[in-house]
């Protein structure tokens, strides 16, 4: 992108997000910065006005209740005009909130298909007519970027919350495949030259408060994966697709069966209220 893109980029006041934040705003991106706490949220932007001399616009709304979803999309639309790029960051891992008993959210969802999962898609569809009116208007397509993991588990469309045989990590996995199958399904949807749709694995076991396991990979590792499918020029028109940090792989076979796909499609627009128009 040559000109300066508008970024919506969730769970922006930790770790990968917040090192995004940095890096994008360092580059000249006009921000809007969503959190679930306001004082972390404030204290971001204020350090990013400080260091780089624009205060990013800022939304608060906890992802676990899909009302505050819908008021976060409001709030962007109030905010701006235009949208060149929503990173749907936020999220929960494996251990955590919920990560040893079952939790559900406001709604009564599983937390992590409504955190990591559901709340992306209403956000991106609640969006999406901003999205698609900035890739008309601009000449050149708006991009999705869905941040997931390598760490994937089959949908059970009998069982999608989880209701029997629970564990964080098959929640956490569950819900980050969902993100890249819907993800396909949007691009399919979708003009590519209107809006691209790519999810990714930005990097193995970074060095944030959700992973517990040892490091791997390090922060800036997945702010340059992540990064680079939001704003670098060579991936313009790609969609549909997903990637291992910067390299495209193949996801879980799952992924690629279009009956799930649109199963998934059909129960998530269920479950989210959304009409899919």
């Amino acid at each position: 992108m040559t000109e300066r893109p508008t970024i919506l980029l969730t769970g922006a006041t930790d770790g990968l997000g917040h090192a995004l934040a940095q890096r994008l705003a360092a580059e000249g991106a006009r921000l809007l910065l969503h959190g679930r706490d306001p004082d972390k949220l404030a204290s971001v932007a204020e350090q990013l006005h400080r260091e780089h001399g624009e205060r990013p616009h800022t939304a608060v709304a906890d992802m676990a209740e899909l009302a505050q979803v819908r008021e976060l999309a409001q709030t962007v639309r109030g905010a701006t005009d235009r949208l060149d790029v929503l990173i749907s960051n936020a999220g929960i891992g494996a251990s955590g909130p919920g990560g040893r008993e079952r939790t559900t959210s406001v709604d009564g969802h599983e937390l992590r298909f409504a955190v990591n999962y559901l709340a992306g898609f209403l956000l991106t569809l609640e969006l999406l007519p901003l999205l698609r009116e900035t890739g008309r208007a601009g000449g050149r397509p708006s991009r999705v970027v869905n941040v997931a993991s390598a760490g994937q588990q089959a949908l059970d469309f009998d069982d999608l919350m989880l209701r029997h045989d629970y564990r964080g990590g098959r929640a956490y996995c569950q819900s980050k495949l969902a993100q890249i199958m819907s993800g396909f399904t949007l691009a399919e949807l979708l003009p590519a030259d209107e809006v691209v749709v790519n999810s990714l694995h930005p990097a193995t076991y970074m060095p944030t408060k959700i992973v517990t396991a040892e490091r791997i990979d390090s922060i800036e590792d997945g702010v340059r994966a992540t990064r680079r499918l939001a704003v670098d020029g060579e991936l313009a028109g790609v969609t549909g697709r997903y990637f291992d940090r910067t390299s495209e792989s193949r996801a879980h076979e799952q992924a690629y069966d279009p009956r799930a796909r649109a199963a998934l499609w059909e129960r998530s627009l269920e479950l989210t209220g959304h009409p899919g128009s």
